[in-house]
């Protein structure tokens, strides 16, 4: 199990002590500290010390991150070299994992032939922003992604989730990894080591099982703006011609029918409450589907509108980076896209 980790003074401890908590047999933890520079590296050192750790657990310190390298990438590949056992389990320093995860994923992915096994974790969503966005977010990636054209082997649609992506060692170093060109300077890296899986003949399997794990991405709006921009546009399957229609789409379809709704009744205009009423009526009900899918309560569904908008300047936003070819700040690091 491989945890990049790049100040993470905050999720790191739950991480890794769920993952020393699991009952798998013959297991190791690799945190790689990517050059924290917060409290991360004093927390990795006392989590070692600690008798569940002995023998479970290595730390592996990045000083520097080399030419041509994104920061989670290298962190990954460094891990790897590390790495023993025929499966290799990547996830996230703000996911925390239930004793039994390990065991039924490496069961379930065993059992069913999969070669990259991949599961939507649980998603904390304690705050009002990610109440608002992460359903928006996710009805994006479900539209451009479906789960049975991802399942398919016959189709070239691919993605993983790097919160828990389990892959069988033979297939990493078939595709070379992410020492590969293709994968180095990745923003996108686990859509794209599913994508090159895929392209490899790997049998590729994704599925909701929710209940192996639970992830907070974000806390404020600020993370929310700058975790969702960093990845909107270069994660879309679309590219640069399709990505506008994203962009006018998304608040024709979310945001306008409230807006012709609520014009509707204050110039007292049936005709034009209905126009808008009858969308209205689909969005919430759809809504009302993805919320009880994502443990929500149900009056977040008016904040569907907002969602809406607020993606549509994150979208326009990533796509203006994109045009002009500038840099992404991410965590100290900035990025070309």
């Amino acid at each position: 199990m491989i945890v990049p980790a790049r100040d993470e003074e905050r999720n790191i401890r739950g991480c890794v002590e769920s993952l020393l908590a699991q009952d798998y047999p013959n297991m190791e933890v690799i945190v790689v500290d990517d050059a924290s520079t917060d409290a991360t590296p004093r927390i990795l050192d006392e989590i070692a010390s600690e008798p569940a750790a002995q023998g479970r657990l290595s730390i592996v310190r990045i000083d520097a991150l080399p030419n041509g390298w994104a920061g989670k990438p290298h962190a990954l590949h460094t891990g790897v070299q590390h790495a023993d056992g025929d499966w290799l389990l990547f996830t996230d320093a703000d996911t925390r994992h239930t004793p039994t995860a390990l065991r039924a994923a490496v069961e379930r992915a065993e059992a069913d032939g999969a070669d990259l096994f991949t599961i939507a974790t649980n998603q904390e969503l304690s705050d009002f922003w990610s109440q608002t966005l992460l359903p928006i977010a996710f009805m994006g990636v479900s539209m451009q992604y479906p789960l049975r054209k991802v399942n398919d082997p016959r189709s070239s649609v691919a993605i993983a989730n790097g919160q828990y992506l389990l892959i069988r060692r033979w297939l990493y170093d078939r595709v070379g990894g992410y020492a590969s060109p293709r994968l180095r300077a990745t923003l996108v890296d686990d859509r794209d080591l599913a994508y090159e899986a895929k392209r490899a003949h790997g049998r590729l399997e994704m599925v909701e099982s929710r209940g192996l794990g639970t992830t907070r991405m974000y806390h404020t709006l600020r993370e929310q703006w700058a975790g969702w921009g960093k990845n909107a546009y270069i994660g879309s399957k679309g590219g640069a011609l399709v990505f506008p229609a994203l962009i006018v789409g998304l608040p024709l379809v979310s945001t306008a029918p409230f807006a012709l709704t609520l014009l509707g009744l204050l110039l007292r205009r049936p005709g034009l409450t209905l126009a808008g009423a009858a969308p209205v009526a689909a969005i919430l009900a759809y809504r009302s589907y993805l919320n009880a899918g994502l443990g929500l309560p149900q009056r977040a569904i008016w904040t569907h509108p907002l969602g809406a908008a607020v993606f549509t300047a994150i979208l326009a936003r990533s796509y203006w980076r994109g045009l002009r070819g500038q840099s992404v700040p991410w965590r100290g690091r900035s990025y070309s896209i």
